[in-house]
């Protein structure tokens, strides 16, 4: 469908028509960021002691929530019908598919016998230009994140994105002004959606009373590491911009906020399009695959009741990582572990787990904590720390393996856009020296543990035990296999 946008010039009239408030400052087109918000004078805060001035107040009714989405539906009735056709599945659905409506109303050059026009109606025709988040790349595009953690993650939310519009379109096409105003006119398509998901998830404000919102004005400050501005809401729950303490700021200067410092270079491409490096933090979560030969994959991963992932975060050179499903993972019936299905009260059947004859499904989460008294439990840890090092081990393979250089070179050059190669090689860069600095930590952790092992079980006199040693045996065979590797890994550079 053909949208018209709005030059951001006419902005100013729009929000002296909607009640939004701008003090010495003024939205405008930036050079690489697209719009920004810059000083029309000098402001400073380092010497006044007063509370921080307000540079933007928008009125609580252009807050748009899950709440101001129910507001709307009391006022218009065919879209309350729309809204209790596709169903309430979450606040955030609820407003996408608000945004479907003011988007279709906007493209219109005429009212339409549906719809009610809001001030949103035309607030979305200055967001006319795409953001850049992985969801709207190319198929092409796309390739560019081959083994980083980000390409089944793009690739998941895309499916999901699917199923999501059809959940859309089928309830809304047995609605006959909904489906001639969407369907037949051919007004809306599956990009449609993913757009307008890209715009929730890049401008979505946390306000304090009003929870995940969208605000207009104040969604088009950028970001810093070094912010000079944060949002709040007032005593009228009006969202406000407010200027930072300690702060100066000089004429023609950006103003900007902070969306976050504990994002990871993966989140913040994904959520909105870029990656600062100097507020990102060095982390990524990888998924985490059972055992397949395992007889009790099924019942963990039925219980654990979420993707299961290995977490791994680097700060000032030392790696951390956690996995609450390796743990389970790497316990089964010989050391303690069981699965029931029991009856509760009301008849329903109801998987428990069991440890060391306990009930532990309320910790299931928790194994790391469970496992410290077993009699073997440096044992299991040495499992535990194996199975993340080889979860490393086996992106860190994807990531080389699938050099950026090699993938543009199999691309038509012309198909991909500079800031999609830049950020893709970005994050690659950043994710491969984690992965490397992870396996590294995770090889001295497991050579550690072998050694402290070894040194218990003399003590103890366990070496008898075929099985102990076995395992340990096999250990030693895993580690030597991952040193090789390593070792024939030496000669290329995939930095």
């Amino acid at each position: 469908m053909s949208r018209a946008g709005l030059p951001i010039e006419t902005l100013p009239a729009w929000a002296l028509l909607n009640d939004v408030a701008f003090v010495d400052i003024k939205v405008v087109n930036t050079e690489e960021k697209g719009y920004g918000v810059v000083c029309e004078k000098n402001l400073s805060t380092k010497q006044d002691t007063s509370d921080s001035p307000t540079l933007l107040t928008a009125p609580h009714s252009l807050v748009l929530n899950a709440e101001a989405v129910q507001e709307y539906a009391k006022e218009d009735k065919s879209f309350r019908q729309l809204l209790n056709a596709v169903g309430h599945h979450s606040a955030r659905r609820d407003i996408l598919l608000f945004l479907l409506v003011q988007m279709v109303l906007a493209s219109r050059p005429s009212q339409p016998p549906v719809g009610v026009s809001n001030p949103w109606t035309e607030y979305l025709k200055f967001l006319t230009k795409e953001a850049l988040v992985p969801t709207l790349w190319t198929e092409e595009e796309r390739l560019l994140l081959r083994g980083t953690s980000l390409n089944t993650a793009v690739n998941a939310k895309i499916s999901a994105l699917d199923v999501e519009f059809d959940a859309v379109r089928e309830p809304s096409s047995d609605i006959p002004c909904w489906n001639d105003m969407f369907w037949t006119s051919g007004a809306i398509s599956f990009r449609d959606w993913i757009l307008l998901d890209a715009l929730y998830r890049s401008r979505c404000l946390e306000l304090p009373r009003s929870g995940e919102s969208l605000v207009p004005c104040i969604d088009m400050i950028n970001h810093s590491s070094n912010p000079t501005a944060y949002y709040d809401e007032n005593s009228k729950d009006e969202a406000v911009l407010l200027l930072r303490p300690g702060i100066d700021i000089a004429e023609g200067d950006e103003v900007t906020i902070s969306y976050g410092d504990t994002k990871s270079a993966a989140e913040m491409l994904f959520s909105y399009g870029f990656i600062d490096p100097t507020s990102t933090a060095e982390s990524l979560a990888l998924p985490l695959d059972a055992f397949p030969d395992d007889p009790l994959a099924r019942a963990k991963l039925v219980l654990f009741g979420e993707a299961p992932k290995v977490h791994v975060a680097r700060d000032h050179g030392s790696i951390t990582w956690r996995s609450p499903f390796a743990y389970l993972m790497c316990v089964n019936e010989e050391d303690g572990l069981e699965f029931r299905v029991l009856q509760d009260t009301e008849g329903a059947r109801q998987l428990r787990v069991f440890w060391q004859d306990e009930d532990v499904t309320d910790q299931k989460a928790d194994f790391e904590t469970l496992i410290r008294a077993h009699p073997l439990a440096a044992i299991l840890r040495l499992r535990v720390v194996t199975v993340v090092q080889e979860c490393l081990q086996a992106q860190l393979d994807k990531l080389r393996g699938s050099a950026l250089d090699s993938t543009i070179a199999a691309t038509n050059p012309s198909l991909l856009r500079e800031d999609c190669a830049k950020a893709a090689l970005l994050l690659r860069q950043v994710e491969a020296s984690i992965l490397e600095t992870g396996v590294e930590a995770l090889e001295k952790e497991a050579s550690h543990n072998s050694h402290i092992i070894r040194l218990l079980l003399q003590r103890c006199s366990l070496l008898a035990d075929e099985d102990v040693v076995a395992y340990l045996g096999s250990m030693e065979t895993a580690e030597l296999d991952i040193a090789n590797e390593e070792a024939s890994n030496e000669a290329e550079d995939f930095s």
